[in-house]
């Protein structure tokens, strides 16, 4: 009699690449498909938009100059719903696009000329980012768990939970709550949380985390004014109190 032999198999992770210049899009889509990534490329933002409602997406690439809408509307379209992760894909290099890029959920952003190893690098620096509290690698994630006053985070499942109700995250909003909660009763800076979760140089006059505070308190159904967790301390950061004060 043959032995039956059961194989694993590992369900490639699709990217989607938005760009309107074909030569660009077929570059990175040949770096990553090389990569072992699935890739869908698009060349305008309803196009885009379209295939995000269709196909399931693990990450994003968009570029900000589109033919139909920009990138940046795109992307605040594709937040309303959907959480993987974004690299914004542009030719502009001030810091201004830069910050209103994360502000509207962006977790990366790439200028163009760019090397496509770096471009490699940054999408498996993102998926390392959703995955490295993945449970089926129990060693690396340990058993890392917090319960404030009826907000859970689960580290080893990379879940957050308010009073039992799951709280749909993006993996930048996940990592900025649980920057909180390690530093529990401690009032910590604007620019600790950025550099910290975006392991880039903070930025004066750059208001990114505070957007995200808002749009995490805003999905906790949090009064901005009298927040029961997430606290303003004024003149410094924020700040998660373990009790009620």
């Amino acid at each position: 009699m043959e032995k039956t032999q059961t194989v694993g198999v590992m369900v490639k992770k699709t990217i989607l690449v938005v760009d309107d210049e074909k030569e660009i899009a077929e570059l990175v889509s040949v770096c990553l498909t090389s990569e072992g990534y699935e890739v869908i490329t698009c060349g305008s933002g309803l196009d885009a938009y379209d295939a995000v409602c269709r196909r399931r997406i693990d990450l994003a690439l968009l570029d900000v100059m589109l033919p139909d809408i920009d990138g940046f509307t795109l992307c605040r379209k594709i937040r309303e719903n959907y959480y993987f992760p974004i690299i914004m894909l542009t030719a502009r290099v001030t810091g201004e696009d830069k910050v209103r890029g994360l502000n509207l959920g962006a977790d990366d952003y790439i200028t163009k000329p760019f090397n496509p190893r770096e471009l490699v690098a940054r999408v498996k620096g993102q998926f390392r980012r959703v995955t490295q509290y993945n449970p089926a690698m129990p060693e690396e994630s340990g058993e890392e768990y917090y319960d404030i006053r009826g907000l859970e985070v689960d580290v080893a499942r990379h879940q957050c939970r308010l009073y039992g109700t799951g709280l749909l995250l993006t993996p930048i909003e996940f990592e900025i709550v649980l920057y909180l909660c390690r530093h529990l009763d401690k009032a910590v800076t604007s620019e600790e949380i950025f550099e910290a979760v975006w392991g880039e140089k903070y930025l004066e006059s750059n208001n990114t985390v505070s957007v995200h505070v808002a749009r995490i308190r805003e999905k906790m159904g949090e009064n901005a004014r009298k927040p029961r967790f997430i606290k303003t301390v004024w003149g410094i950061g924020y700040k998660l109190e373990s009790g009620d004060r």
